[in-house]
């Protein structure tokens, strides 16, 4: 059966997959995604339109950051349904007019891409008929070095992103791959880690009677443990450019 434009519209890459490919105008010029950016972890974002108020204090935070996220190795890729011309306007507005929570004359560095066909929005599912026709909701895709889309979070137009937790993302899934655990509700560098769940009941046994230290075992599924902070901040910087 055929997809109608609806359906199109709504349909969305997942977890695990291999992020979709486009090139586009931006600007910063002409960017080809995701290969450009192959070895750099990416947050590529979309926001609902241009001189809007939400969107000014989202664009206002993300420069001010951008060069924190850069420590963790991690370069930003915006993205809405307006013209570039209409971007180019917008940015410069921010830098010369717009002042947010102690920020003023923010120069947004990172490319914004220039998507009024919405091709670059329908691949990624940024087009919500139930929010917007014509506008993309808030979606951030956390994508790897490998070009594979780590983590999804999605955004009504009415709410604004919280970035805290974009960064402690993208910190989290560094940490994750590098010592081969799992972080736990509320994770910050320093906290305590998960350790992977026994596959088998000897090794469950072995887990709950051990006595190594910095693991700490509720139950033979649930052990935590330590790992210094230094060693995960340098996991977490690693690559950074």
């Amino acid at each position: 059966m055929e997809n109608t434009s609806e359906e199109k519209a709504v349909m969305m890459p997942r977890i695990g997959d291999k992020a979709p490919a486009f090139k586009a105008v931006t600007t910063q010029g002409e960017i080809q995604f995701p290969e450009q950016y192959a070895g750099s972890w990416v947050i590529l974002f979309s926001h609902p339109a241009d001189f809007t108020p939400v969107c000014t204090t989202e664009f206002i935070t993300f420069a001010s950051l951008e060069k924190k996220f850069a420590g963790l190795g991690c370069k930003l890729v915006g993205l809405s349904v307006d013209g570039l011309y209409s971007h180019i306007a917008w940015l410069r507005t921010i830098k010369e007019k717009i002042k947010f929570r102690g920020m003023a004359d923010v120069e947004v560095k990172f490319p914004l891409i220039e998507d009024i066909t919405m091709e670059v929005a329908r691949k990624y599912g940024m087009i919500q008929p139930g929010e917007s026709s014509t506008k993309a909701v808030r979606a951030v895709f956390v994508i790897d070095p490998k070009g594979i889309i780590r983590a999804i979070i999605y955004y009504p137009l009415s709410l604004g992103r919280n970035f805290d937790e974009l960064y402690r993302v993208v910190a989290a899934l560094k940490t994750a791959d590098a010592f081969s655990v799992a972080t736990p509700a509320d994770w910050q560098p320093g906290d305590d880690v998960i350790v992977p769940t026994a596959g088998s009941c000897g090794v469950a046994k072995e887990r709950v009677e051990s006595k190594e230290a910095g693991v700490t075992c509720e139950d033979w599924f649930f052990c935590t443990k330590k790992i210094d902070k230094a060693k995960v901040l340098a996991a977490i910087e690693a690559n950074a450019k």
